[in-house]
């Protein structure tokens, strides 16, 4: 499979061929998501509650998502690699923002980073970043760095004023220069009208048909505890199995039945013989 481009995911969009995007958080994540051919792996910071226990996505800082980020580098050859960059990380100035996406191109090998919102200082974000030579994937609908500002983790675009703001920030982001958009937890009928309105790829998490879409990995393969979001379908239910194969293990040590001979190494004579003289035994 030839290595995934910007120019080759907007001859998907123009071609009408979906684009898969799905996150990763460390080598084997990467690896699996390869051997699926997908055509993004987003290295999420939504790793703040699936991999780390964070209560959400605010608590991760550049320095952890850019371990995260090495790892599914390495672990990624042909898919389009972006990084989320953490909130707290561009918010103070458009100096700041390029100095973290250039810290997730330098240091894990980002071949875009992710921004949330769209309002007039995030545009500045985006130009910023983009002229610095950098590209951009936009993310607007539900923001989760800034959900308590939207009221909670609710979907958007449902209201007027919403539904206003929505396309206001999408037309915003692509005049910025975000050369992608991922949108989330906003109605298909939006969603729908912004495909007809803009030309770069838009990416769906809840928000129907759109260019693409992606999912949370944990959240697809039924690792993440709990309800899944309405948007969510399991794929797989590797939390429960991990579970179950965990706890056969502890029962075979148990009671015994693990080690079995077929899991030991064997000591020749001469081994055994100088290990007891070595213990004058």
């Amino acid at each position: 499979m030839p290595q995934v481009t910007i120019p080759a995911l907007a001859q998907k969009r123009a071609a009408g061929e979906p684009i898969v995007m799905v996150t990763a958080y460390d080598f084997p994540g990467a690896r699996a998501a390869e051997r699926a051919g997908v055509d993004m792996v987003l290295v999420g910071d939504s790793a703040a509650q699936v991999v780390l226990g964070y209560g959400s996505t605010v608590p991760v800082t550049t320095d952890e998502m850019l371990v995260l980020a090495r790892a599914v580098r390495r672990g990624t050859e042909t898919a389009f690699l972006v990084c989320d960059v953490p909130f707290g990380s561009t918010e103070v100035s458009d100096a700041q923002a390029v100095d973290t996406a250039v810290r997730f191109v330098k240091e894990a090998g980002a071949d875009a980073v992710k921004l949330e919102g769209g309002s007039e200082p995030r545009l500045s974000r985006i130009r910023a970043i983009v002229a610095a030579g950098i590209p951009v994937v936009a993310h607007l609908g539900l923001t989760p760095q800034t959900a308590t500002a939207l009221g909670g983790l609710r979907a958007q675009g449902r209201t007027e004023a919403t539904a206003t703001r929505l396309v206001r920030e999408a037309r915003g982001v692509q005049e910025a220069g975000a050369f992608c958009l991922v949108i989330e937890a906003v109605p298909a009928e939006i969603t729908a009208l912004l495909r007809e309105h803009l030309s770069i790829p838009i990416i769906g998490i809840g928000a129907g048909d759109a260019d693409g879409q992606v999912l949370v990995a944990h959240d697809l393969l039924g690792i993440t505890e709990g309800r899944a979001a309405k948007f969510v379908k399991r794929y797989a239910s590797i939390g429960d199995d991990s579970a179950a194969a965990i706890e056969a293990y502890a029962a075979d040590v148990r009671s015994g039945a693990f080690p079995a001979p077929e899991h030991r190494y064997a000591a020749t004579d001469e081994a055994l013989a100088a290990a007891r003289v070595e213990l004058g035994v």
